[in-house]
């Protein structure tokens, strides 16, 4: 049987990356771009306690989302690419994501009730949800990755080291596709919300957050 798994996750493999030569993603790139406004030249308060950081009102939001972030609109079932977002009309989909990344947190500043003002600081990495061919067939794995720093307002000062987030989420396909858009969980809303749940559990706990285990479609995800 581990045979006979190996062997089709190599030929899936096989076919993704057939299918996806002309689109170059940056996602493998060592170095992310930093932007100017998220330049951290400060070292990050030591060993905050838990009680502390329990006490953080999100009072500030900042997302940076780095044009060198490579869009892809092809519709593949795996499409190579940084951002692959079909949940709204064609256009600027960097700004898009940003927009889907303000409004998660927006959300979890509903429920994280500190006296602490902090500013939430959102570097995007990827941000690779399904193309049609996907959503309406095999489904799949919204592969989202963001760097998140927290930053007292009043100092300045980090309150904790900025880290990567692996945020993936498992993406619908074929008749649950359908039937989720027919209750209004379409792919925008289910990733905000989860978006939001991901954030809240990294402010309450930095590195709080465990990246859910999806299978073969999250393997591919990685090559």
């Amino acid at each position: 049987m581990k045979l006979l798994t190996l062997f089709a996750a190599l030929t899936l493999g096989t076919l993704v990356s057939g299918c996806a030569t002309t689109d170059t993603a940056t996602r493998n790139a060592t170095n992310y771009p930093i932007a100017p406004n998220l330049a951290l030249t400060e070292t990050a308060q030591e060993a905050l306690p838990a009680a502390f950081l329990s006490n953080l009102q999100i009072s500030k939001i900042l997302v940076f989302v780095p044009q060198s972030l490579k869009v892809s609109e092809a519709n593949r079932y795996y499409p190579s690419g940084d951002i692959v977002w079909r949940g709204d009309p064609i256009g600027n989909r960097h700004e898009q994501v940003k927009a889907i990344f303000e409004s998660a947190i927006k959300k979890t500043a509903q429920s994280v009730e500190g006296e602490i003002p902090t500013q939430v600081e959102i570097e995007v990495l990827r941000f690779h949800a399904l193309t049609e061919k996907a959503r309406y067939t095999t489904g799949g794995v919204h592969s989202i990755k963001f760097r998140i720093s927290l930053r007292d307002t009043r100092t300045g000062l980090l309150l904790a080291e900025p880290r990567e987030v692996k945020a993936d989420l498992d993406g619908l396909g074929g008749q649950l596709a359908l039937e989720a858009d027919r209750r209004g969980q379409t792919q925008k809303v289910r990733i905000t919300d989860h978006l939001a749940e991901v954030v809240r559990q990294e402010i309450a706990r930095p590195g709080g957050h465990e990246n859910a285990k999806l299978g073969m479609f999250q393997a591919l995800n990685k090559l």
